[in-house]
């Protein structure tokens, strides 16, 4: 499980942590008795979502250790993760952190997720990644999902701490964008060169940052690294553009 989702996570206290343990408890009852009952998620308010994706991947850790029975692990624990998620989102806990449930929210997120780079929302006064899309999961090695609520810090790389701070910093205090290149690291702890612009947006609750996540590719670095006075750099590739993703992230959050 720390190999699946390294910084993503959660802690021992956590309400995921506390979420899985029951799943456990419920799943290994269901096979059992080959009967499903409720899940047992009296007094649980874990993130819909995160939790989802802790359960998600501890199927995926079981159907590993089973090795060849590991399709007939999925089929069996699958179903009940289905079964678990849905107890959880009928909850006012699970409702609340999942978010009242609106087609116009729904749409933003399925655009927002269509975007070919990757895209993360951070607050910046904490610190904690608040959405994500597939392709932020796919750079950094886990499901999204797994991304949320968890301190952005945990995937910048040591040396570029202070100036993601700084930069969190600068959008609290105002400054509407700011652009850093640094180095992020991966689940397994890989370091990933990126270009990233930050644009603050703020809600009537919080600011946030809207990061835009490119890897810096070969031809990037290279030009950056042999460019010298006299001597002429290739020429830079257009760059594809993504319009709209602040004015979508706005209709998303503009309630909350």
């Amino acid at each position: 499980m720390s190999e699946t989702l390294g910084a993503a996570a959660p802690s021992v206290g956590a309400p995921e942590t506390e979420t899985l343990r029951r799943f456990r408890s419920y799943s290994a009852s269901a096979l059992v008795r080959e009967r499903v009952g409720a899940p047992p998620i009296d007094g649980l308010r874990p993130n819909e979502r995160r939790a989802t994706a802790l359960l998600r991947a501890w199927v995926d850790a079981a159907a590993s250790e089973a090795g060849d029975h590991a399709e007939r692990v999925r089929e069996a624990l699958n179903p009940l993760v289905d079964h678990f998620r849905l107890a959880l989102r009928s909850t006012h806990g699970g409702r609340r952190a999942a978010g009242a449930p609106r087609a116009s929210r729904r749409a933003v997120v399925a655009a927002i997720d269509r975007i070919g780079d990757a895209f993360l929302a951070v607050d910046c006064d904490s610190g904690q990644i608040v959405d994500a899309n597939p392709a932020a999961g796919a750079l950094l090695g886990v499901e999204r999902d797994a991304l949320l609520a968890i301190d952005s810090l945990s995937f910048v790389a040591p040396e570029a701490h202070l100036a993601w701070e700084e930069a969190l910093d600068a959008l609290t205090d105002n400054e509407e964008e700011r652009h850093l290149e640094l180095r992020l690291q991966d689940v397994r702890n890989e370091a990933i060169s990126v270009s990233l612009r930050l644009t603050r947006f703020a809600t009537r609750q919080r600011t946030l940052a809207l990061v835009m996540v490119r890897p810096q590719s070969e031809f990037t670095r290279a030009r950056r690294e042999t460019a010298a006075p006299g001597r002429r750099a290739p020429k830079k590739p257009a760059a594809q553009k993504n319009p709209g993703v602040s004015a979508a992230f706005e209709a998303t959050w503009q309630q909350g």
